[in-house]
């Protein structure tokens, strides 16, 4: 790992490990960084448990891997703009309970996010993560060469409509800004890793609309049996929440959903957001 005092253990064959021997409140140096990263590559994401942060320790922890993002519409902690509050109850009912990449409505999406757990629900509320890596390995080979080269279309409102995000009128100027600020992105369906080279499917249920090569009859099927497949369980790893715990993911080849099988009680985490590349396929790499 190149850092001795770090303990990675998997979790599953496919992705998913918990880490131990970091107090992350603490910082981490430059050598733990690299090691974070190298676990990153190899599990996909990455778990710590006993890690209570503060929104200004969440950003500077975040701020080790790169520029962080500031959400469009979810509201932000207070003097803390890079941090977004997930706070869901039923007066706010969840709106991340299906499986997506977070942002890739932006162009150049994601490379990851660190996930904080500050208040859950007596039971429930786990996450779950798949890997897109293990999902696209597992097509067949005449499939994978059908998806190579193929773009996807990736929509800010399919995940942000207005009827759940433009409520009030300060809310309506909000959204329309972020809509007008975030027009709909094309990104290959199979997605070369910028570091480890893998290849990795690039369309999730929450933000892909369409492929564009393919008429609307069979973009839909494709995407209806893509999104199915990336589901399988052989393909994800499963965190149920303690307080304190910290998730840190590869956002570039994952896909996370939250369950939402914990109303009426209330959950919220806290998410920094760490800004990464434009999304590629380099047919070499297969």
């Amino acid at each position: 790992m190149g850092d001795s005092t770090l303990h990675v253990q998997p979790l599953g064959p496919a992705i998913g490990a918990l880490v131990n021997g970091l107090q992350l409140s603490d910082g981490i140096s430059d050598a733990q960084r690299d090691a974070l990263l190298a676990a990153l590559l190899q599990h996909h994401v990455l778990f710590f448990e006993q890690q209570a942060l503060t929104p200004l320790q969440q950003r500077a922890l975040a701020a080790r891997f790169g520029d962080l993002h500031i959400h469009p519409v979810y509201p932000q902690a207070p003097g803390v703009p890079e941090i977004i509050v997930l706070d869901t109850s039923d007066n706010n009912p969840p709106d991340n309970d299906n499986w997506h990449t977070d942002v890739t409505f932006l162009a150049a999406p994601a490379m990851g996010a660190i996930l904080s757990a500050q208040l859950l629900p007596p039971s429930g509320g786990d996450t779950l993560w798949a890997s897109g890596v293990a999902a696209y390995a597992a097509l067949s080979a005449p499939y994978r060469r059908m998806l190579a080269g193929l773009t996807a279309e990736h929509d800010f409102l399919k995940s942000f409509p207005a009827h759940r995000f433009a409520r009030t009128p300060e809310e309506r100027v909000r959204w329309e800004k972020a809509r007008h600020d975030h027009p709909p992105r094309l990104h290959p369906v199979i997605r070369t890793h910028p570091i480890s080279g893998l290849q990795g499917l690039f369309v999730s249920e929450g933000f892909t609309t369409r492929i564009v090569e393919l008429n609307a009859t069979e973009s839909d099927a494709v995407l209806r049996q893509l999104f199915a497949h990336l589901a399988k369980p052989e393909f994800t790893v499963r965190w149920r929440w303690k307080l304190g715990d910290v998730a840190f993911w590869d956002n570039r080849l994952t896909q996370h959903y939250a369950t939402a099988d914990y109303l009426p009680a209330r959950r919220v985490m806290h998410r920094a957001t760490i800004l990464g590349d434009v999304p590629f396929y380099r047919a070499d790499a297969d």
